[in-house]
């Protein structure tokens, strides 16, 4: 087929791509809101979290880059991104962590001041996922770090990743 006759498809057909999941904003909004409640429960303040990339294909990145978008803004509720692991609460990790990862993220969780929580977020960051065994790959963030909560996922949706922070923040609200 000739390039021509593809763009000519391409543009009277349109964009073939899936539709997105029709959210319940309610329903969103509702979770953000007991984030940012919970947040501001225990720390008296809004919940700031420092992501860490230490060696995924970046699928959980894009979901978690999708909680800033309109439909979700946890902006709005408070929880924000920090560029700096010393403004942090949470090191939300992703990816198995690749040997060349590995210091740099001893030094990331140093650098965060208590209390501090590490999420490993997806399945390579729980054991390391389809990368596990790799000679390239230290395994997954319980290897290095101690990790209050894994988010399981390939990759997580945004929903899991805020219930996450929400089952995060009680689970540290019981122990005291």
């Amino acid at each position: 087929m000739s390039l021509l006759r593809l763009l000519a498809r391409a543009l009277l057909k349109g964009p073939i791509t899936e539709a997105p999941p029709d959210p319940d904003r309610a329903a969103l909004a509702d979770l953000a809101q007991r984030v940012a409640e919970t947040a501001r429960g225990r720390l008296g303040r809004s919940l700031v979290i420092r992501e860490v990339d230490a060696g995924s294909c970046n699928g959980c990145e894009l979901e978690i880059h999708a909680l800033g978008n309109p439909l979700y803004d946890i902006d709005r509720f408070g929880i924000r991104f920090a560029a700096s692991p010393r403004h942090a609460d949470v090191l939300l990790v992703t990816g198995p962590v690749a040997l060349n990862m590995a210091e740099a993220l001893k030094r990331t969780y140093d650098a965060t001041p208590a209390p501090k929580w590490v999420v490993a977020a997806g399945d390579c960051a729980k054991d390391g996922g389809c990368f596990a065994g790799s000679y390239a790959v230290a395994g997954g963030v319980s290897a290095i770090l101690p990790v209050d909560l894994v988010i399981p996922g390939c990759p997580p949706t945004p929903t899991a990743l805020l219930s996450g922070l929400v089952a995060l923040l009680d689970q540290a609200a019981r122990r005291g």
